[in-house]
């Protein structure tokens, strides 16, 4: 696997070496052994998988402490504009975003550690998106940040139609996150 640093602290792009020939192809998504010696030494416990429809952001979720997520994310079918925001509030790249179009055909996964926002926006008739979690999913610690934070300022791209959840909706700003 080949280990794109990103211009965020501790958030890397994996991309995988494909095997192609006249069958098809094959590919490792993970290897653990190989993940903790290039990018950081995790334990998953979670896998996670949701669908989407065309125009669906999902996001800006975190956990916060003691149940903080990190995420290794990638689209099994279709393709998303996937962002992830660094909300720790003592990192030099704190309110910062990275964002990235994951696919089945580029087949790149995005490594967000904990403490870090993530949310997506489908771009394909529909997608599919799996990610490994490093702690199990806990409704009481579960924060979401408005996708449209003025503090953030994230880039969405243009869709036809924007389809969101009323709980997504009802987001907090960055500046109300108590730590």
């Amino acid at each position: 696997m080949e280990i794109i640093k990103t211009q965020l602290a501790d958030l890397f792009v994996i991309k995988p070496r494909v095997f192609s020939d006249e069958r098809g192809e094959f590919f490792e998504s993970y290897n653990q052994k190989e993940f903790c010696e290039k990018v950081t030494n995790v334990e998953f416990v979670q896998d996670n998988h949701s669908f989407s429809k065309s125009g669906v952001l999902r996001g800006i979720h975190l956990q916060k402490k003691p149940f903080e997520q990190g995420k290794l994310v990638r689209a099994i079918r279709g393709e998303i504009y996937d962002v992830a925001v660094d909300l720790r509030k003592n990192s030099p790249t704190f309110l910062q975003y990275f964002a990235i179009n994951l696919s089945s055909n580029n087949k790149l996964q995005l490594w967000i550690p904990e403490g870090f926002g993530h949310g997506f926006l489908t771009l394909s008739e529909s997608a599919e998106v799996a990610y490994k979690a490093t702690n199990y999913y806990s409704k009481e610690s579960e924060i979401t940040i408005k996708y449209d934070d003025s503090n953030i300022g994230i880039k969405w791209p243009e869709v036809k139609t924007l389809i969101i959840s009323s709980k997504d909706k009802k987001g907090i700003s960055t500046s109300e996150l108590k730590f």
